[in-house]
């Protein structure tokens, strides 16, 4: 039979790194700015807030961006979120929420009943805890029995009142356009009437200038000439005129005379 040789296994060594101490050092250097800037600066989201203390006592708040604190543990930072919007619901429960959002069928009277009996859960903010309620939104509004009538009452007010308001809304803007257009048409004519006066004014004034400074120039004629004018516009339209003398006596009334009937 072969003989069988069994060889020890070779032993698995190390390679020893022997370090000088100037690498040493830099080592040690290397380390110390890792820790120092790995605890030193956070990052805060857009959506949070970030509380800053100093050996446990509250120091500041920082928002959204890059930060420095003290390293190794002199500050320490609590990320919070503060801008998510969150909901909560009182009177029913939501299963799943999405395109076809499932609720509960269990009914929550209590919570109803608190919910539209006071304030408190608008009036949240007067706490100041932080929060801000940016919407409140009721769903399927049932008054309680004992209340039920009183409140279809009020309802029917309020829709009476608002009826009311409308059509005299519609009164209005049927009325007051039409008063204001009368209004402008009057404003309009008298406006018309003043500017005709007033050039008549103007004309009568110029043609007196204008007579005056002949009569300046010229008395004896410009004293006819009024004078026939001023014959000349009584006498128009009258057919049957006589003009006599003044100075003429014993005068044959030849017209008469002439026109007599036998």
């Amino acid at each position: 039979m072969p003989e069988t040789v069994i060889r020890p296994k070779a032993k698995f060594k190390l390679p020893q790194i022997k370090l000088k101490g100037p690498i040493i050092f830099i080592l040690v250097v290397a380390v110390a700015i890792i820790a120092v800037l790995s605890t030193s600066f956070i990052i805060v989201d857009q959506t949070e807030s970030a509380v800053i203390t100093t050996f446990g006592k509250y120091s500041k708040t920082v928002g959204a961006g890059l930060h420095y604190k003290l390293p190794f543990g002199i500050q320490k930072s609590y990320i919070v979120p503060t801008k998510v919007i969150q909901t909560e619901t009182f009177g029913f429960r939501t299963i799943k929420s999405g395109f076809q959002t499932q609720y509960s069928e269990q009914k929550f009277a209590d919570e109803s009943t608190m919910l539209t009996g006071d304030l408190n859960i608008v009036e949240f903010n007067h706490y100041g805890l932080g929060i801000q309620i940016t919407q409140v939104q009721l769903q399927n509004i049932v008054p309680p029995a004992g209340v039920q009538d009183a409140f279809e009452d009020v309802n029917k007010a309020i829709q009476d009142m608002n009826r009311l308001i409308n059509e005299g809304k519609e009164a209005y803007n049927a009325e007051i356009p039409k008063a204001k257009g009368q209004a402008d048409q009057l404003v309009e004519i008298a406006q018309g009437y003043s500017a005709e006066r007033v050039n008549k004014a103007k004309g009568d004034v110029a043609r007196f200038d204008s007579v005056f400074a002949e009569y300046r120039k010229s008395p004896d004629i410009t004293r006819k000439r009024i004078y026939f004018e001023m014959i000349d516009e009584i006498l128009a339209g009258n057919n049957d005129v006589e003009l006599i003398d003044k100075a003429l006596e014993n005068v044959v009334p030849l017209k008469l005379l002439g026109g007599a009937k036998e």
